[in-house]
């Protein structure tokens, strides 16, 4: 959360090498406006909705987009508001999909100022937790990633360079 994410998307977007990608950016404030949960209060219900744009995203040929299957995961496994169960067996399912993405970027909070956008969480250890979460997952399902960190043009280059091989 607060990281750079829709930003990185974004800027990414506006450059001729990506012309040929679709990009989406969470819509968290559209879904808060629509009454479904966020955060820590998050609900199955509002996290099938949340899988859905994820998977529905895995239909297009080529995406750029700031969030993937693995965060909802992790905002479902730290929600005071589902079960273990519902946990459990929603992220049983969601973890069969991570294979379909060709590349992951983890974006790390280290040095990153947590921002308030009026959607999102500003209790930093909540931030440390759902970090913390995506690094579990991604361990656990042994999932190839490149950390990115920096400013948005080293991002920018460091996507690009991984992407297009003979970026450089």
């Amino acid at each position: 959360m607060s990281v750079g994410k829709t930003t990185l998307v974004n800027e990414l977007a506006k450059l001729p090498e990506f012309k040929d990608y679709t990009s989406r950016t969470e819509r968290s404030k559209y879904l808060m406006e629509m009454g479904i949960p966020l955060n820590t209060d998050s609900t199955l219900k509002g996290q099938l909705v949340f899988a859905a744009e994820r998977a529905s995203e895995l239909l297009c040929d080529k995406i750029i987009t700031d969030r993937t299957v693995i965060d909802v995961m992790a905002f479902s496994a730290l929600s005071n508001s589902m079960s273990g169960n519902e946990s459990f067996h929603l992220n049983s399912a969601l973890g069969h999909l991570i294979d379909d993405y060709d590349y992951l970027f983890y974006v790390s909070p280290v040095g990153v100022k947590m921002e308030d956008n009026g959607v999102r969480e500003t209790d930093i250890r909540y931030r440390e937790n759902i970090n913390k979460k995506i690094l579990e997952i991604l361990d656990w399902r042994d999932v190839k990633y490149t950390t990115i960190q920096g400013n948005t043009e080293e991002r920018i280059k460091l996507v690009k360079s991984v992407v297009f091989s003979w970026y450089l």
